[in-house]
This record gives C-alpha cells, structure tokens and sequence, in this order.
C-alpha cells in the first residue's frame, strides 16, 4: 500500500485527486469524458494498451468509515469533499480489499515522524533509527530529497551522502539496512566505501557471527540485486535454535526479533515460504503472540512478556514476507489480531508508544511504517548504483 495527504479546494474529482498526489500515474483519455488510469507507480498498462491484462484493472473506491465502496462513475465524474478518504487498487473486480485504518496511520505516522527530524543534518537521531526513517520513506515511495525540517534544510537524502560512507563501514547488519534503505528510495550506494561482500567470509558463510546482523545483511544483499551466497543462507540455518527461533547471538534464547529478521533474510535469499526452516521460525513467532494479538521479544523473559510494537511490527513483516495475511487465519488470538494491536498502540498524535504507558517512540514508529503499509524487508530489490566522489564536480561543455 501507498498513502499520500493532499491538500485541495473542495470539491474535486478522484481523478484530479490522484494526479495531485505526485505519483506516476498513466491515463488514456478514451474520449466522451471517459478518462481510464493504466498505471499508478509503474503497476499496469502501458497508455497504448491501458486494459493489456484481462485480469486485472486500476479500480477506485470510497472509504466510507467501515467498508470500501465501488464508485458508479468514472474517476474524472466523482466528487471529493474534505475528509475524503478515495482508493485505487490493482486487481480482479472481486478481490477483498485491505481496510482502510492501516494507511491512514502510517500517514499520521508520517506526518509525526517528519516533525521529529533534526534540522542541521537532516537525520532523525542515531543512525540505527535514521535507517529506519529512511525505509520508512522508501516503502511509501517518498523521494527522501523532499524530506528536510525547513526550507533550504539538510534533507534525508543528503543525510546518507554525508555518513553513508562511515554507516557501511559499522558492521554488516548496518550496512545491510543502509542497502535496505537506499534500494527502497533510489539512493546511491557510498563511493569507495565497504561493501557487504567486504564482510562476508566464503569459509563460515557469515556476514556476520549475530543473527540478526547476518540476517540483514543477506537482505541488504538482496536489495541490492546482487546473488547472495548459498553458504549464507546454510549459516542462517545453522544459527536456528532448536525452539524455531533465533536469538541476538549464537547460543542466546530465541526472540521475536531476531526470528522475524531471520525469516525474512531467508525469503528474499530464495528459500520457498514452505522450507522447513521458515516453517519452524513461523512457529516459535505464534509463541511468541500474546492475548492482545501483539508479539513479546521473548515469551520467557524474565524481565516481562507484554506486547510491543516494535516487535510486532517486526512479527508482521515476516508474515507478509510469507505471503500471509495478519489479520485472518493461524494470527488470529482472542478475536483480535497483531494488525489491531499495533493500530492500538497509536497515540492521537500519529505517534506510537513502544508499550502502553511509555509515550511517543520514534523507532517505534519507524517501524511500525511499513507494517502498516504491508510490506516487508527488503521493500524492493533494485541495481543501486554507486555515488560519485564527494569532490567530483561535473563538467559542462557548452559551444
């Protein structure tokens, strides 16, 4: 899913709406008024052929505070007022459509997160949630360049020009969410800077000897559109434990998170949703779901069980990543579901808590982002080309 928030003089058609949002969008004009969307963001028909797949089509809906609702008119003849909520979606005409909540608060989430970025650097903090931010952005295919605190402030995107180099060469797991990050919003990868084949040893197979890190950074590998290494997709195998899960370390008790990462490296590595390791981590993340239909760190820890939504978040990824829905069959709990749960873990501000209580967590909505918005890791797999050097000036011959 994409969200975008536009402002307009009431009243005005979904079809003007849709074009006012920024996306690409291909129309056919088929004359008599009638004016048929082909593609949004590269999904669809080409203008020449704008029905090409029998199949499917760009149909438009109105959300009408419970269910969407199929227009009677074309785009170019309804009529938007303020509080509208129009949705375009790709498919069969009898397909069940996704509810509408979700995207509406990964867009307050975004308006909030926005408010939250430093105006001197044009990052959000640490590195670690800046990444974070930025993945967030990419997943709603928002052009990190727009993102600034001010008018002629750095933006994200000048953010990872100026430290992308020093990020990369952090560790694998950085590197592999920096990949992650600069896949999903077409940025460039760090001139002269290490690569993640610069971390990986062809004898163990490890990117890196943690979990998690070895898990992104087969992702960021992914992401890249680069062939990752059969022997570090073995290794991940061989770092689950016996439970199903994966822990922060070698030997360490399974977690949610961990887990989640895991299964997800493993799919865009390749491995089919069926494969017996994907299997098992699915398993141990059911363990790991509480009543509330949230998702602890670890179902044993002494230190507290409750649900949090960074790990539900994280939880939710994976089973997007299998090809599984959140909010219907085996992650159903207690009539309730971890898409509910995160959705109640929002404050009216767009923000979300870490846990009930604890009040407005920028991490913790980050990455609820894309969860939300029904994606998993890696968003997208893309050729990231290679920044120039910071002192290159481009030449400019004119006759």
């Amino acid at each position: 899913s994409l969200v975008r928030e536009i402002q307009f003089t009431a009243p005005i058609s979904g079809l003007a709406a849709l074009q006012q949002t920024g996306l690409d969008v291909v129309t056919k004009d088929y004359g008599g008024g009638f004016i048929a969307v082909c593609a949004i963001e590269d999904v669809g028909c080409p203008a020449d052929d704008c029905f090409c797949d029998p199949s499917n089509f760009w149909g438009n809906y109105s959300w009408d505070g419970n269910a969407w609702q199929a227009y009677g008119v074309g785009a170019a003849d309804t009529q938007l007022n303020d509080g509208a909520v129009d949705g375009w979606y790709w498919g069969p005409f009898t397909e069940t459509l996704s509810e509408a909540p979700p995207a509406l608060a990964a867009q307050a989430a975004l308006d909030w997160m926005r408010l939250q970025q430093v105006i001197t650097d044009g990052g959000f903090g640490a590195d670690s949630i800046t990444m974070d931010a930025l993945i967030a952005v990419g997943v709603n295919h928002e052009a990190p360049r727009n993102w600034s605190a001010a008018p002629g402030a750095p933006s994200l995107m000048s953010y990872f020009l100026v430290n992308g180099h020093r990020i990369a060469a952090k560790d694998a797991g950085d590197a592999g969410k920096l990949a992650t990050g600069l896949a999903a919003t077409d940025l460039c990868y760090p001139y002269g800077g290490v690569t993640l084949m610069d971390y990986y040893d062809s004898v163990s197979g490890l990117y890196d000897p943690l979990p998690p890190n070895h898990a992104m950074g087969i992702m960021g590998t992914a992401a890249l559109s680069q062939t990752v290494p059969i022997t570090s997709v073995m290794a991940l195998k061989n770092m689950q434990n016996s439970d199903g899960g994966w822990g922060w370390a070698v030997g360490q008790t399974s977690d949610s998170n961990s887990t989640a990462l895991s299964i997800q490296a493993l799919v865009a590595a390749g491995e089919p949703v069926t494969a017996t390791e994907v299997v098992s981590g699915l398993i141990y993340l059911k363990s790991a779901q509480n009543t509330d239909g949230g998702f602890t760190y670890d179902p044993f820890s002494p230190w507290g069980t409750a649900s949090d939504t960074n790990s539900t978040a994280y939880a939710i990824n994976a089973i997007y990543a299998v090809g599984q829905d959140p909010i219907t069959g085996t992650w159903v709990i207690s009539s309730t579901n971890p898409m509910e749960f995160l959705l109640s873990m929002q404050l009216p501000n767009g923000a979300f808590e870490w846990q009930s209580g604890y009040g407005a967590n920028l991490l913790a909505t980050a990455q609820a982002i894309p969860a939300l918005l029904g994606q998993h890791l890696p968003p997208t797999k893309a050729i990231v080309p290679m920044c120039p050097p910071q002192n290159f000036l481009p030449l400019i011959i004119r006759e």
